[in-house]
């Protein structure tokens, strides 16, 4: 996921720090070389992040715009200046418009806010800015939480003493709470040297940095990989006491799937598989990217010699148009495919479904798929004409039926005219004015727009009195008999008001005598 790294460059950076040698350091130098060590980690580790830089004072500044080129990245850690009084809120509203105008409101971010914990003075201090929080309006208010899922990092160039000597912590504090608690605040443990600012940011990387190595394997065939970017713990909602899910270290595929019958499914997140290559040693050269150095270049070529089932699985899944069901944990599922990023260029991607024994619900449960080979005839026909799937529920979805929709008035009006013409058809259409008299009922009582009810009785009514004389005399008892159920269903208080209660046509010596008849 993308990074933007928000470098403090207000005054309180310059304070000079004791460090044993004769060169003087500033918090601002303390900042830079964490930094500076986070950036070749990620130049080394994570080559696909892109990661923007900005700095702020009481404005704020976009230095670098998203990249991987690491190397400019550290070039404007050093041709940064020192300006005046901290506003941490402009900061954080440059951020949210950073962001939203290169990847939208949908990708996750993550935000490393580098300071010394002084929280600015006066108008745009965070104390300040915390303290207005609720009064603001909605064009005014405070950009956390981030409109897009976020992580923040708040890195702070300072002991817990310091922090804790005045109210910063608590501040920073209520900025993670502010992002719905996505965060974590992070000090210098003991005296302020560029060790422990190493260390500092060596805690960093190892939450939110490291490389997520997996081993995937099919029967006796296995590859280790790169699972880019880092696969984030899943938390069921459902569960009472909600515990974080984590993938497995082992991927192992279980089945293939047509990409027809997969279809395009709900996942929860998409990530790159790379080959991690070995040298004959067992060595790790890295994931299969290439770079400009010589020494990376040769162990490429060395590694693009060596036979690897990643690579076979990524060409066969391509050429064969399916997709790689593998197991990421008890009842947790995702595929494997192969996606295009050109006519020339695709990747091995990998796609988590939710934690389940059922997540795709045309698929059935997943533990009870099973090879072709075991069916008594091939499911999918001898000319590849027919699929198994979808399978077809046992109870019929709600959105499968026929449902009154009154979202404008005609659609209401239409329903009542339905009503009225068969009404002045009976008794040849007794069958169908009581099939749209309980559509309508049924859909009024769930509206509890009991009113209907009551209007169209007395439509029913009015009816009955202008029958011609030439009409047959069944019309007037089913009218009547129908209007008199809508009354008492209008009411609410009967057995005959309940939704499932069904309004019968009237029997009467016309009506089983015609039945006789026929």
């Amino acid at each position: 996921m993308p990074t933007v790294v928000v470098m403090d460059v207000s005054l309180s950076m310059t304070r000079p720090v004791a460090v044993e040698g004769s060169e003087e350091y500033q918090r601002k130098h303390l900042a830079v070389h964490g930094l500076t060590m986070l950036f070749e980690h990620m130049a080394t580790n994570y080559k696909l992040e892109f990661t923007a830089l900005v700095v702020f004072s009481s404005l704020w500044e976009l230095m670098v715009p998203f990249t991987r080129d690491y190397n400019t990245l550290q070039e404007a850690l050093s041709n940064m200046d020192d300006y005046d009084k901290t506003c941490l809120e402009s900061a954080l509203l440059g951020v949210c418009n950073i962001v939203q105008q290169e990847w939208g409101a949908a990708i996750p971010c993550q935000v490393v806010l580098v300071t010394d914990g002084c929280l600015g003075i006066g108008r745009g201090s965070l104390r300040h800015s915390l303290a207005t929080h609720n009064q603001r309006s909605e064009s005014n208010r405070f950009p956390l939480p981030f409109p897009f899922p976020s992580k923040l990092y708040v890195m702070c160039m300072a002991n817990l003493e310091e922090l804790q000597s005045t109210d910063s912590l608590d501040c920073l504090e209520r900025l993670i709470d502010l992002n719905n608690g996505e965060g974590q605040i992070f000090t210098i443990d003991g005296p302020l040297c560029l060790k422990n600012v190493q260390s500092m940011f060596g805690k960093l990387i190892d939450l939110a940095y490291t490389p997520f190595h997996a081993i995937l394997k099919c029967g006796h065939l296995t590859s280790d990989v790169q699972v880019f970017p880092r696969p984030e713990p899943f938390i069921i909602d459902e569960e009472i006491d909600p515990i974080p899910k984590a993938i497995n270290t082992d991927l192992e595929i279980v089945g293939f799937v047509d990409i027809a019958d997969i279809s395009s499914p709900p996942v929860l997140s998409r990530h790159l598989v790379l080959p991690i290559a070995l040298n004959r040693e067992g060595d790790e050269v890295g994931p299969g990217i290439t770079d400009d150095t010589e020494d990376e270049n040769s162990a490429n070529q060395i590694a693009g010699k060596i036979p690897n089932f990643c690579v076979l699985l990524h060409g066969s899944l391509k050429v064969e148009g399916m997709v790689a069901v593998v197991q990421l944990g008890p009842e947790w599922y995702g595929m494997l495919y192969s996606q295009a990023d050109s006519k020339k260029k695709s990747n091995l991607m990998m796609s988590l479904f939710e934690p389940g024994p059922e997540p795709l619900p045309w698929l059935g449960k997943m533990a009870q798929l099973g090879p072709i080979s075991d069916a008594k005839e091939n499911p999918y026909g001898e000319d590849d004409n027919k699929s198994p799937f979808p399978l077809q529920p046992k109870n019929k979805r709600s959105y499968a039926q026929n449902v009154t929709v009154w979202i404008k008035p005609s659609g209401l009006q239409t329903d009542v005219q339905k009503i009225l013409r068969n009404a002045r058809k009976l008794p040849e259409k007794t069958q169908t004015f009581y099939k749209e008299l309980n559509r309508l009922r049924k859909a009024a009582l769930a509206f509890g727009f009991l009113d209907l009810l009551k209007g169209v009785a007395d439509m029913l009514e009015r009816e009955c009195t202008l029958l011609p004389d030439t009409a047959h005399p069944d019309a007037a008892f089913q009218l009547t008999h129908a209007a008199q159920q809508l009354k008492v269903a209008s009411t609410g208080a009967s057995e005959y008001a309940a939704y499932d209660h069904n309004i019968a046509p009237l029997q009467t010596d016309f009506s089983s005598s015609s039945t006789e008849r026929m």
